[in-house]
């Protein structure tokens, strides 16, 4: 019978427990969603912006955990939305400037990427639109209804007891005043001007040639790119090219996902349902309330 040798034997051990240890690092790690450590191709984040800006959370928390990710190359932010509240707005602008300290951000325009939509995509390093894409309407608005007639009608009457002559500014149940009215326009003012100057800025453009077109207009892909509003022409895949060049990588990257977090079927259909009457409570809210937002209204809905 023949004799092992000790040395030989302790390699091949070694081995197979390096191995096995490889696929289970690498195992964990794809089922917790962290860092793909031994993967060697380079890879490329995409995060998506879709519907109605209400929440900065989930597309800060995607820019956050790609921009720790090592095989993360660059990060293209994939927009496909109307816009939506000013303040989640600039919490994602301001987070996609954060993220570009550490890696590229290229913003890939879908069919949509209009007023708080476009002010994310400027703070990208690039950004690519299809030619038929929908953007621009750089503008701010506020909704407000006048219940009074309807009121009169029923025989019902409101009473308001308040603290300040401005605290019911807004009021459903009787006209602005003209002190209101003035008081509101220079809110609008102020945050349309904030909008300006992130676009300005941004962009590198004229301040004065950015508000010439920021009346609230739409503008396809391709006037966009006349106006130097956006930089290249292009398809996901070609905003994908740019982010390899712009980050320096050879060959043809990987587009990785957000990993979506298992839910049970219980689970699913109650998130569904919720999402569901969030979406018609913010169409309500968008077409009627008093909301400060960064929205092309047409597309509210």
């Amino acid at each position: 019978m023949r004799k092992r040798h000790p040395v030989l034997f302790g390699l091949l051990l070694l081995s197979l427990i390096g191995v096995a240890f490889f696929f289970l690092v690498y195992s964990m790690s794809s089922v917790k969603g962290d860092k793909a450590t031994f993967i060697v191709k380079d890879r490329i984040g995409v995060v998506p912006l879709k519907g109605v800006i209400l929440d900065s959370r989930p597309v800060n928390d995607a820019l956050e955990k790609f921009s720790k990710d090592d095989s993360i190359k660059a990060i293209i932010l994939r927009i496909d939305t109307p816009g939506g509240g000013v303040g989640p707005s600039q919490e994602i602008f301001d987070k996609v400037r954060s993220v570009r300290k550490k890696k590229t951000v290229v913003a890939s325009m879908g069919s949509m990427a209009t007023s708080g939509g476009y002010y994310v995509a400027c703070a990208a390093e690039k950004i690519v639109a299809n030619p038929g894409s929908l953007t621009g309407s750089i503008g701010v608005i506020m909704h407000f209804t006048n219940v009074e007639d309807l009121f009169k009608k029923v025989g019902l009457r409101a009473s308001v007891i308040k603290s300040g002559k401005y605290k019911d500014a807004g009021s459903p149940f009787r006209d602005m005043t003209k002190e209101e009215r003035e008081l509101l326009q220079a809110l609008i003012d102020d945050v349309h001007e904030q909008f300006v100057d992130a676009v300005s800025g941004s962009r590198t453009l004229d301040k004065e040639k950015v508000k010439e077109i920021a009346d609230g207009r739409i503008f396809t892909g391709r006037q966009a790119v006349g106006l130097k509003l956006v930089d290249e022409l292009g398809d996901l895949d070609h905003a994908a090219e740019v982010a390899a060049t712009l980050a320096q990588l050879d060959g043809k990257p990987e587009l990785v996902y957000p990993k979506e977090e298992r839910r049970s079927v219980w689970r699913y259909m109650m998130e569904e349902m919720v999402s569901v009457l969030k979406r018609e409570m913010v169409e309500s809210v968008v077409e009627t309330g008093p909301g400060l937002s960064y929205i092309y209204v047409s597309q509210g809905r």
